[in-house]
């Protein structure tokens, strides 16, 4: 079947982007009319303007903005079944704050058949060999920015909102912590807002989706579930589950000399035949965050057995689509698209022509989606995939006869093949300089050969690195070696960082959310969540980038 994208012509479809990197603010500016000015969402020109997080802006005062200056025309794709507002930005390569921007109402119009606006330059780089179809006189839709202070919201129930009259001394971001809705959407919903907040005047908010609620007290009651598997006889995770539980009781040890009151129930989670079993063990009622289970069928479980409650749920481990819809969720693991998704964009900076080879795994699936996005961004590239790293070879120069560099890339997730390819691009880079290495992933026997791969400029990507150089590292590694006299395991450095960062995010409302998407590194993993949508789980998207330099 062929596909069609549909292109807005017209100037009323054009969008201009940013013109400059400053913006000195003049009387009547407002934070809203500036991001419309350079289309930048407002939390991002927040974010680059942390001074003016009040939301306060004086007249002189210089604004940074990101961005070159240039017009981009739209397109809109026909949104297919299961496609998620993550998978969108990811694919078109466009931020979830700037989709969500182009697209007002776009949580509402998550279903397939609905039309989605995009960049027309990202649908045809990142599209999926759609036929074009010019459309000159397109129906407006629900989900299209009408003018810079101008949106419909048809279609949407009334239910769906709630109204709120501005009071003296209310500011733009008490309201929307009050309410819990993004900044943003609460402009969108709200054009008035461009000429300022102002009491008196009545204003638009959709409806949260229910949120946890602590029950009383401050102190947090925190339940830890680990698939020991003493009741079921079943010790195939137990050390996994001890190590882990050595680095958490550190974390919490910590957070409590600090201050926080703390109640901690470590239940055996079984295995996830047996996993039911351990479910009884949570009071609904008096649990503010759940870390664990390991397993997605168990963490799926719990979910439905606390969904009344919303309590907060981390997965230390379970990353699948199937989990993205629950919005008390939060997933630690990083997938691996957005490890693949920047390997792309390290191999589209040094790429000039040379022939690229991919190492796959068995199903090969990881490959062909590099494949795929290198061959709609490079100009004719030669990209071979192959099953072992044995297979990748020099290329040689038509013109000259001589050997000549290739790209490699490793998506390989498995140590004996990471090895045969650090064995392989350390000899090819002795036939020919100029060898670029590329990894998903890191394997031990890059740091056993950092020297000879610094030849081949290795670029690798790591979940968890730890800085031996860094004061809370070396602080946190000396506190494992007092308690436990050994150094921390991998398992351990994960039980750590899980529930440090979790902890740290939490106060004594058990309000984790409010915190939830300040970047954070501990001692090896950094931790920087993204909601999948409006109301969906919250998912690291945070990485460690490796560079060996010749």
């Amino acid at each position: 079947m062929i596909k069609k994208l549909f292109i807005f012509s017209g100037l009323l479809f054009f969008v201009s982007l940013f013109a400059q990197k400053t913006h000195t603010v003049e009387k009547g500016d407002t934070l809203f009319g500036i991001s419309r000015k350079y289309n930048i969402s407002v939390e991002d020109l927040l974010r680059l303007n942390p001074e003016s997080k009040d939301g306060n802006i004086k007249i002189g005062e210089v604004l940074r903005l990101d961005g070159k200056g240039s017009s981009k025309q739209l397109g809109y794709i026909i949104l297919k079944p299961k496609e998620t507002i993550y998978g969108i930005s990811k694919q078109y390569r466009i931020s979830e704050t700037d989709l969500k921007a182009l697209n007002p109402d776009l949580n509402n119009q998550m279903k397939a058949g609905s039309r989605i606006i995009l960049p027309l330059e990202n649908i045809k780089k990142y599209g999926d060999g759609e036929l074009l179809e010019e459309v000159t006189s397109p129906k407006l839709q629900a989900n299209i920015p009408i003018s810079s202070n101008t949106y419909t919201t048809t279609g949407v129930s009334s239910d769906d909102f709630v109204t709120y009259t501005v009071q003296s001394g209310d500011t733009t971001f008490g309201i929307v912590n009050k309410f819990g809705i993004a900044l943003d959407e609460l402009i969108q919903l709200n054009p008035a807002l461009s000429s300022g907040l102002k009491p008196g005047i009545t204003l638009k908010i959709r409806k949260a989706d229910p949120a946890y609620v602590k029950k009383s007290g401050d102190e947090l009651n925190v339940a830890i579930m680990l698939p020991f598997g003493y009741d079921s006889n079943d010790s195939k995770y137990r050390n996994v589950s001890l190590d882990f539980l050595s680095g958490a009781k550190l974390a919490i040890e910590r957070n409590a000399k600090k201050g926080q009151k703390l109640n901690v129930k470590i239940i055996d989670a079984g295995n996830e035949a047996t996993f039911k079993n351990s479910l009884t063990q949570i009071n609904k009622d008096n649990t503010d965050l759940i870390i664990g289970p390991f397993f997605k069928s168990s963490v799926l479980e719990v979910l439905e057995y606390v969904k009344t409650s919303k309590i907060p749920i981390v997965a230390p481990f379970a990353n699948s689509e199937d989990l993205y819809g629950f919005s008390n969720l939060i997933i630690m693991e990083t997938n691996d698209q957005v490890y693949a998704d920047r390997i792309m964009d390290e191999v589209k900076a040094v790429y000039s022509d040379q022939r690229i080879y991919i190492v796959a795994d068995s199903d090969k699936s990881k490959a062909n989606y590099i494949r795929s996005g290198l061959m709609k961004t490079l100009k004719t590239p030669q990209i071979i995939i192959v099953n072992s790293a044995n297979e990748i070879q020099a290329d040689t120069n038509m013109m000259t006869g001589q050997k000549a560099p290739v790209i490699a890339v490793l998506a390989n997730n498995n140590d004996g093949f990471g090895e045969a390819f650090a064995n392989k691009m350390i000899a090819l880079s002795q036939e020919v300089q100029g060898i670029k290495a590329f990894s998903m992933y890191y394997v031990p026997a890059f740091e056993k050969n950092i020297d000879e791969l610094s030849a081949t400029s290795l670029v690798y990507l790591m979940d968890r690195k730890i800085n031996t150089d860094g004061r809370f590292e070396n602080e946190i590694l000396a506190e494992y070696k007092d308690k436990y006299c050994k150094t921390p395991s991998k398992y351990a450095v994960i039980g750590f960082d899980v529930v440090n960062d979790m902890l740290m995010r939490e106060n004594s409302k058990g309000e984790i959310f409010k915190q939830i998407s300040k970047p954070q590194t501990q001692l090896a993993t950094k931790f920087e969540f993204s909601r999948i949508q409006r109301n969906g789980a919250y998912v690291n998207t945070g990485y460690r980038i490796v560079r060996l330099l010749r």
